[in-house]
């Protein structure tokens, strides 16, 4: 019993120093690649080369020191955060319509107060994860019930999707509807339930495109069935990056050297930052970077598998499922498996907002395996 007791101890102190290991590595990666990627970008709009990475290194320290503050901070004040957490999501989706909105490329994502931008359909994943962790682990038994369980988290749910779908920001709408059926499937949600819902998803998805005045959506969707199409439109995005990627062979053109990133790939440090990966360090390098998603991904499941209760379960594994779901979809869209969406590579996409909630809920996951057992 005594040697138990010195290894709990032990584990609090210590946590998962794989998943600080590999988030780290990802991190200055990440601040390499938005570096390299964006200096043609940087130069053309402002004239000075380093803006992204003199912001992108901020964000990154102020990223450690939210990651170093979560890792501290008790997981368990967080389920006295979900409820409030969740209006105050709310208030922040709603505050985008208001004059405090910024618009930016037709769509208005962001909430400007001074030189401070904030993004709250970031905050809404988080706030989303507590208030469903915290909703199925108060009373387990709800997931069970239509009416007591299911619908009100539904409900939650769709007024989340409604308010972003509305910037729009169809990409994360659709990625805070997965994460949360994610969730109610690991809190025990029925099978068929999962069918209905996905159903439901697709008819919804399919209404909208085919809404009036939804035909330039329809074709921005379906461009990635045939991208070279309309390579100046709609396909133009998609097929800069298959260029990139092609362009990079197996070993990449160098570190710094792609000709994607000199004006021909809009934005390249963010949502298509892959692409750039690809042609700088070519498919090993791809491969490498997608080994150690896999790798920090499969550090996050053996944390949800061994968390001390439920809570926390359930809150580590809306975590890992909001880690796993942008990857896949970022590196879905690169290769054109998908239809386009504003979805950021996580910790290595330029863009302070996610760069914080990624390392702040890596922090949240160390803190957890500080607690377990084993």
């Amino acid at each position: 019993m005594a040697t138990l007791a010195v290894k709990k101890r032990r584990k609090l102190k210590s946590g998962d120093f794989a998943l600080t290991f590999l988030m780290m590595g990802l991190v200055v990666f990440g601040v390499i690649m938005v570096f390299s990627a964006s200096y043609y970008s940087a130069l053309s709009k402002t004239g000075d080369p380093y803006q992204y990475l003199v912001r992108d290194l901020i964000w990154a320290a102020a990223g450690t020191v939210v990651f170093l503050a979560a890792t501290m901070l008790d997981y368990r004040v967080y389920k006295q955060l979900a409820y409030p957490g969740i209006v105050v999501g709310l208030i922040l989706l709603l505050l985008v319509f208001t004059s405090l909105g910024k618009d930016s490329h037709g769509a208005v994502r962001w909430i400007e107060v001074g030189p401070i931008t904030i993004m709250p359909g970031e905050i809404a994943k988080v706030c989303a994860i507590a208030f469903v962790a915290r909703f199925f682990s108060d009373r387990p038994g709800r997931i069970k019930s239509l009416s007591m369980g299911i619908i009100p988290a539904l409900i939650v749910m769709m007024a989340y999707v409604a308010l972003i779908l509305k910037q729009p920001n169809m990409s994360t709408a659709v990625t805070v509807a997965g994460i949360m059926c994610g969730m109610m499937f690991v809190a025990g949600l029925n099978w068929i339930w999962i069918a209905v819902l996905g159903a439901g998803g697709a008819a919804g998805c399919w209404v909208l495109l085919h809404l009036p005045g939804g035909e330039y959506r329809l074709q921005r969707y379906t461009s990635f069935l045939d991208p070279f199409a309309d390579p100046l439109n709609t396909g133009y995005q998609v097929v800069q990056s298959i260029l990139a990627l092609g362009s990079g062979g197996l070993t990449g053109v160098g570190l710094g050297r792609s000709i994607q990133k000199t004006l021909y790939l809009p934005e390249p440090q963010n949502d298509f930052i892959f692409a750039i990966i690809g042609e700088e360090l070519g498919f090993i390098g791809c491969l490498i970077l997608m080994m150690t998603y896999l790798l920090l991904i499969w550090r996050c499941c053996h944390i949800c598998l061994n968390a001390p209760d439920l809570f926390s379960m359930l809150l580590s594994s809306g975590i890992t499922i909001m880690l796993a779901v942008q990857v896949l979809l970022n590196i879905a869209v690169v290769t054109s498996c998908m239809p386009p969406t504003g979805i950021i590579l996580p910790f290595v996409s330029y863009g302070g907002n996610a760069l914080l909630i990624f390392m702040g809920s890596m922090g949240v996951m160390l803190n957890i395996s500080r607690h377990s057992a084993v």
